[in-house]
């Protein structure tokens, strides 16, 4: 059986590979991911070994984004506005969810939260739990520097590589 860091590793694999479906079955376990290279969207199936006691879990799944139908338009400040945010997002490094599942902040609710804005991280320090099939998911910094933004409210769901934090460089 596939425990859950081969199961991440398999996600990434897909991800960068450009593969559209890969299927592993064995005795007890089949996995299924499927991937639109274009869309950057995926699928992932899980299935394991029934147990007696409980009902199986809901698997959680990417579902498809909207298409807008067309951009509104805007004040002529907004682009200035975007422009000047997007330049200094690309100075901080994106800490992005290593899986689907529930984003959050603190490892539970009468605990405080990892870290906050202005925090300083480093390599190794974990910075939030995400929640996959009711396992709950360390989540540690790959990276050194300071918490300059949290994107994402505390126990809300959450898209394989989406972005968490934005941390300044040290």
């Amino acid at each position: 059986m596939m425990n859950q860091k081969e199961i991440q590793d398999l996600i990434k694999f897909v991800a960068k590979s450009g593969v559209t479906e890969v299927e592993i079955e064995e005795k007890d376990f089949k996995i299924t991911i499927k991937s639109e290279s274009k869309k950057e969207e995926q699928t992932v199936y899980v299935q394991q070994p029934v147990m007696h006691q409980m009902p199986p879990a809901p698997v959680p799944q990417a579902a498809p984004a909207p298409q807008p139908a067309a951009p509104a338009p805007a004040a002529p400040a907004a682009p200035a506005q975007a422009k000047a945010e997007a330049a200094e997002d690309n100075n901080y490094i994106t800490v992005k969810s290593p899986m689907i599942g529930t984003f959050y902040r603190s490892p539970s609710p009468d605990k405080p939260v990892f870290v906050e804005v202005g925090h300083q991280i480093k390599p190794g320090d974990a910075v939030c739990i995400i929640e996959a099939m009711k396992l709950f998911n360390e989540i540690e910094s790959e990276v050194s520097g300071k918490i300059i933004k949290v994107l994402v409210d505390d126990a809300t769901p959450v898209e394989y590589d989406q972005p968490l934090f934005l941390v300044e460089p040290a």
